[in-house]
């Protein structure tokens, strides 16, 4: 048997998430979220994808806070609420004709008002924690024009596909390559932007603390937030069983001393501590199949 070209690959890749897309808009939502309970626990119990990485992290950053009993429940409720995340990701195209108002509440809205009322931009920053595709389609949904700054993934289709369901609300996107470029102007044009900042950043990141180990963070929305002097926000999802609530934080902040280095610094690691309290209020909610201590470890 030949060795499977990469064309062939992504486009496998893309007919299964095609697939899993299509039967999740044909059921009711409870039962397309029991589809991602069951992938979620496949994912973490049978096949075992990247299992030890996310129990090594959980003993690191929890130490004997649990039993190894239960780290490896947080650790399967993680890898549910992730499938679930992703299942509801591909719901976009249901929710936009039922709505998302019925399972979705807003705690904090009036920091999001503040920012529109002052007609500026912000900066919003939030983790691969919860459903958060969901949380900034509902904040756009809500009437806070909002713009995702992006990576390209590899594979076109899967790209395509997940660009397409972002725009369904009217997310705006901003990719890497141009994301100063895109940055000032979406800030510029009174629009909030949206970073994943809580994963690895290797060289290129800033090394701050995060559940009580130095972990190299990207830098992003504290030079952006200092370099615009726009306001910087952090909002975080939670799952509460067919319900969401958003968290809305108030307002970072900050006054830059001149220092640029350690500004960044400062100021990323205010909104790292921030996720750190919710991962720590809710640890299965956070993505820990990802290396994120690797570069500082």
């Amino acid at each position: 048997m030949g060795i499977m070209t990469k064309t062939t690959r992504y486009e496998i890749e893309y007919l299964a998430v095609k697939t899993v897309l299509i039967l999740a808009n044909l059921v009711p939502y409870r039962i397309a979220l029991f589809l991602g309970d069951v992938i979620g626990f496949l994912g973490f119990s049978v096949v075992r994808v990247r299992r030890k990485v996310t129990l090594d992290n959980l003993r690191n950053s929890f130490g004997n806070q649990y039993s190894e009993k239960e780290l490896r429940s947080i650790g399967c409720r993680a890898y549910r609420n992730i499938a679930k995340s992703m299942i509801e990701y591909g719901l976009f195209p249901s929710f936009r004709k039922k709505g998302l108002d019925k399972f979705i509440s807003v705690d904090g809205i009036e920091h999001l008002q503040n920012i529109k009322n002052a007609g500026q931009g912000a900066g919003m920053f939030t983790g691969h924690f919860g459903s958060w595709e969901l949380m900034g389609a509902y904040i756009s949904h809500i009437g806070f024009p909002i713009e995702y700054l992006v990576g390209h993934q590899h594979n076109e289709k899967v790209n395509d596909l997940m660009n397409n369901h972002r725009t369904m609300f009217g997310i705006g996107l901003i990719e890497m390559g141009v994301a100063a470029r895109g940055v000032f102007k979406a800030v510029k044009a009174g629009r909030m932007v949206a970073m994943l900042s809580d994963q690895d950043a290797g060289s290129d990141g800033v090394i701050v603390q995060f559940m009580g180990r130095p972990a190299s963070t990207p830098k992003g929305p504290a030079a952006f937030a200092i370099k615009t002097g726009a306001p910087l926000a952090c909002g975080f999802i939670v799952r509460e069983g067919l319900r969401h609530k958003i968290h809305i934080e108030p307002l970072i902040s900050f006054i830059p001393t001149g220092d640029k280095h350690e500004d960044v610094k400062s100021l990323t690691q205010a909104y790292t501590s921030i996720l750190e309290r919710y991962v720590r209020q809710y640890p299965d909610h956070w993505f820990w199949p990802h290396r994120r201590w690797k570069s500082t470890t």
